[in-house]
């Protein structure tokens, strides 16, 4: 909110000046990169939306991906038939986190930056490996 005011009243002084010295055009442009800084916040907010819960116990691995439009999906798998799949990259770290079993494969955390799938991966391997002992 603060930095959409701040657009705005930078837009609406910088916009009269123009308006003044009869380049009126310009004070049109100057709407658009506001509506355009706008657009780009709403995406933004709307994809951060989006989550997954991740529950391990000894009786099952549940996860909850829910999308930004609210929309969820529950998969269910048995910890002893449960692989953690990590793909690596020499540079970027961690690309993608996969669970498989029972015939199934779900990818996780791909919203996440390379430090928190590294701490993810982490967390959830050893909370696997817990509920298989």
């Amino acid at each position: 909110m603060l930095v959409m005011g701040a657009m705005l009243a930078g837009w609406a002084v910088t916009g009269v000046v123009f308006l003044s010295q009869g380049a009126w055009p310009v004070f049109g442009f100057f709407g658009l990169d506001v509506l355009a800084l706008y657009i780009a916040f709403r995406l933004n907010y709307r994809a951060a939306r989006a989550h997954e819960l991740v529950s391990v116990s000894r009786t099952s691995v549940d996860i909850r991906q829910t999308a930004p439009s609210g929309a969820s999906r529950d998969h269910h798998f048995n910890p002893f038939w449960t692989r953690f799949n990590v793909a690596r990259h020499d540079e970027v770290g961690i690309t993608s986190m996969v669970v498989e079993g029972q015939g199934r494969s779900v990818a996780i955390g791909s919203f996440l930056n390379p430090d928190d799938r590294d701490s993810f991966a982490t967390a959830f391997g050893q909370a696997l490996a817990a509920a298989r002992a």
